[in-house]
């Protein structure tokens, strides 16, 4: 069944409101391809103790799964909130062709998700950021860039 963008927000809605029921976070993911319904994800930070289980990127794990591909192109993806900055990468790593959202980023800091200090680091240089970053070993780590740049039957992403 083919569904509309108008359904497909209500089902990312219904599944934030049942996982708040649930003791999870007030945010949930769908992603579909044609009006069809690939995969859903909802936050699961506090449960699975993982920091990355946001709706966005469980939805996006789940989609790639099914799809068997990394490369989501020609799927939308239908979140509960503006995505942070972290799914915000995922979606476009994944490259989905569109993100509709429900709640902004500003409804979430109205209840406690605030991710503008992270806004904010990413337009300070590496020194001047909170966690701090040194560049270790570069002499080193550079082999597998040089490793991955000769591989022939590498699959480029």
């Amino acid at each position: 069944m083919n569904m509309t963008d108008t359904l497909l927000m209500r089902k990312a809605i219904k599944l934030s409101i049942e996982n708040v029921k649930r003791g999870g976070g007030p945010f949930a993911a769908v992603i579909a391809k044609d009006g069809k319904i690939i995969a859903t994800g909802v936050n699961r930070v506090a449960k699975s103790n993982d920091p990355t289980a946001h709706a966005e990127i469980t939805a996006i794990r789940k989609a790639a799964r099914k799809l068997a591909t990394f490369d989501l192109s020609g799927c939308e993806i239908f979140t509960s909130c503006e995505p942070c900055p972290m799914c915000l990468g995922a979606i476009y790593w994944a490259r989905l062709e569109k993100i509709y959202y429900g709640n902004s980023k500003t409804d979430a800091k109205n209840i406690g998700f605030d991710d503008s200090f992270i806004y904010d680091e990413f337009k300070l240089e590496a020194a001047g950021r909170k966690i701090a970053a040194e560049c270790l070993l570069p002499d080193e780590a550079i082999r597998a860039f040089a490793d991955w740049k000769n591989q022939e039957d590498k699959v480029e992403y």
